[in-house]
Order: structure tokens, then sequence, then C-alpha cells
């Protein structure tokens, strides 16, 4: 890889660190182009380079990261719930500034539907409701279900400021995960 990409890479990771900073600071709504440029140490003009404005910004660290939880969803695919969880939580324990900004205030709330969205995605390939203990009921009942109470053990972790370390929540939710799957 060339020099000029990898700035380019620490350019945007600097405006997304920046961006998530602000954040946790002031409601997105008040955030300027200037904050945001200012905080990461770079133009105006180089944020603009890279994203049309702080919206496309702020959806784009939404993509990027919904797309390293679609990779370790690949990467897990071979692993039951109890051993894949703790990927999830090791990511969520790396990305914490993240997270807990758009789950745990009012910073984001589009970030909270469209999690949701890829997790009723992701758990509608896991679902058999042909056979065993989810015969008989419908598919998509019990992939929001489950889905929304991934999410909402997922908001009370960020919320709560991590009240367990994330191994133990990966291993609760590998079990909610095992019996109701």
């Amino acid at each position: 890889m060339s020099k000029t990409d990898r700035r380019i890479g620490k350019t945007q990771e600097a405006i997304k660190a920046a961006v998530i900073d602000l954040m946790s600071e002031k409601n997105f709504d008040d955030i300027t182009i200037r904050d945001i440029s200012d905080r990461a140490n770079v133009s105006r003009g180089t944020i603009y380079l890279h994203y049309l404005d702080k919206y496309d910004l702020l959806d784009k660290l939404v993509e990027s990261h919904i797309n390293e939880l679609r990779e370790i969803c690949i990467m897990g695919a071979d692993l039951d719930y109890f051993s894949g969880s703790p990927l999830w939580t090791e990511y969520f324990e790396r990305n914490y500034s993240f997270f807990s900004l758009m789950l745990a205030s009012k910073g984001a709330p589009y970030f909270r539907t469209r999690f949701l969205d890829f997790l009723i995605e992701q758990f509608k390939q896991e679902v058999d409701v042909t056979t065993g203990k989810n015969q008989g009921l419908k598919d998509e009942v019990i992939v929001r279900f489950v889905a929304s109470a991934f999410v909402g053990v997922v908001e009370w972790w960020f919320i709560n400021d991590k009240p367990i370390p994330h191994h133990v929540l990966a291993e609760q939710l590998g079990l909610l995960f095992e019996r109701n799957l």
C-alpha cells in the first residue's frame, strides 16, 4: 500500500475519532464541520474531500461498524453461539466509545434501528421453525424476539457502564442464544 493510502486512512480515522469525541460532549445536531475539522486537526476542505457532510460522515461511520459486525458473523459462522459470542463482546469492548454513544445516549437514534435491522437479517439465517423447540412458531416472531433482546441487553451493558466484564456478557448471551435458537 502506498504512503498516500495510509495517510488517507489516518485522516479518515482522525475525522471519525473527532466526531465520536464531539458526540460525547454535545448533541450531533449541534456539531459543525468546523468543530470536526478543529478536533481532527484537518481542514474543512479535507473533510469535504471524504464526506458530503456530517450526516454522510456519521452514516459511513455506522456502516463501517455494521460491516465489521458482518465480518464477525462470517468469522464465527462455524461456531456455536456460546463460542461465537465472545467475538461480538470483544468487538464491543474495543469500540466502547462508539457503541456507548450510539446505544446509551440520544446521539444517533438511527444507529439503533440500523443495528436491529442488521441483527434481524443475521438471525433470519439461523432460525429453524420446522423442528425442535421453535417448531410451529412464526420465524419473523422468533427472529424479532431474539434480535430485540440482543439489542436490549447490549444497550443495558453500555448504559450501565459495563456492569459485568465482556467475557461474562458473552457467556450469558451465548447460553441465552442456545436456549432460544
